[in-house]
């Protein structure tokens, strides 16, 4: 799609948005199922709720704008998830799939705090107060979960690095 207007690059990265956490709630569960970390299984879980509130934020940005959500897969999501899987899939000492686990996880989060911080700055130039308050709301969330697996790295690298 030829993108001619910043509102059209917004909407194309919305949609982008939209499909890759529409993926990453189909994958979080397979990855808490998989972690034998009650942290970082936790961890998990409790993204997954915020992702499907990252979901229905996307929406309520759709239903503003007054467009579709639909139209786009966002490939790099699914790269870095198919990547997940994979580790998933391998196999191995558990606290070092754990560790694996968490290194993918924090890919799809930077992934995911690029698209936002940018989306989020499309929006404030449009003058769309309300849309870039809310991408704001998901990118501090986004932030959060980063340095929480980053805490949970700690002990779980440890544990990997002793098996």
């Amino acid at each position: 799609m030829k993108l001619e207007t910043m509102r059209e690059l917004l909407l194309d990265e919305l949609q982008d948005l939209y499909s890759a956490e529409t993926q990453i709630t189909k994958a979080l569960p397979k990855m808490a199922k998989t972690s034998t970390s009650p942290e970082l299984k936790q961890a998990f879980e409790s993204h997954l709720q915020e992702t499907e509130g990252h979901v229905q934020r996307l929406e309520k940005i759709f239903k503003h704008l007054q467009e579709s959500s639909k139209g786009k897969t966002c490939e790099g999501m699914k790269g870095l998830l198919k990547e997940g899987e994979e580790r998933i899939k391998d196999g191995g000492e558990p606290e070092v799939v754990d560790a694996g686990l968490i290194a993918a996880a924090q890919r799809v989060e930077h992934y995911e705090i690029a698209a936002y911080g940018s989306v989020r700055t499309y929006a404030e130039l449009l003058k769309e107060s309300d849309v870039a308050n809310l991408l704001e709301q998901t990118l501090a969330e986004e932030k959060s979960a980063d340095q929480k697996l980053t805490k949970i790295s700690t002990t779980v690298n440890r544990k990997a690095k002793a098996a």
